[in-house]
């Protein structure tokens, strides 16, 4: 199935980066402010005690960020690589390997959720099937934090620090994932764009802040 292999390509292609990734990346929440603060307000409004989850959460930084500051923390990834990275470097954090199409939780497990540019490696017919998981796995009420780059292109990696990969980044226009969040069940509590950060690649990113009806 084609969905099968591109989520493979994905998987095998951040199993080949994942320490050089963790090493160049695991640090940015540093000099993100605006990430910081809108992962701070979605703390804020979990409900006491219930768990977050960081759907798509490469070597762990940004769910150990969430961690400490009191917060049970669950990280899915689809890559291997970076789940055995994210249990070496965090194990305070509760990290398992999971696709976003068929993620390993149980409904309604997680009080709110953050998806930040995990839906870019998706194809755009997959996305309603990822976004009915998403809910599936919040409990009523939960927030949906999502954060992707704007546009409508889609830019081939073959080589990433020096590595042979072979991935998608697809761009999205906020409108098309608001109305994709709403069909889902969701209602749209916050939408905000920004420039990218100097250290980052130079797009356009887009948050959208969701709630589960």
């Amino acid at each position: 199935m084609p969905t099968a292999r591109q989520h493979r390509r994905v998987r095998q292609s951040y199993d080949a980066v994942a320490e050089e990734y963790a090493a160049r990346i695991g640090g940015e929440l540093g000099g993100k402010p605006l990430d910081r603060g809108l992962l701070g307000a979605l703390i804020e409004q979990t409900a006491d005690g219930a768990p977050l989850a960081d759907l798509g959460c490469g070597p762990g930084h940004v769910a150990a960020w969430i961690a400490g500051h009191g917060v049970s923390c669950t990280g899915i990834d689809l890559s291997p690589g970076m789940i055995a990275i994210g249990r070496r470097e965090y194990p305070q954090v509760d990290f398992r390997v999971g696709d976003l199409l068929a993620l390993p939780a149980a409904d309604a497990e997680f009080g709110s959720a953050v998806a930040l540019y995990s839906l870019i490696h998706l194809e755009p017919a997959e996305l309603p099937a990822a976004l009915g998981e998403i809910r599936r796995v919040l409990r009523p009420g939960g927030l949906l934090l999502v954060a992707f780059h704007i546009g409508t292109e889609v830019r081939h990696t073959a080589q990433w620090w020096g590595h042979e990969v072979d991935v998608d980044f697809t761009f999205f226009e906020p409108d098309a994932i608001a109305g994709l969040l709403d069909d889902a069940g969701f209602a749209l509590q916050a939408r905000l764009e920004r420039t990218s950060y100097p250290a980052e690649v130079q797009t356009r990113r887009a948050y959208l802040l969701a709630r589960r009806a």
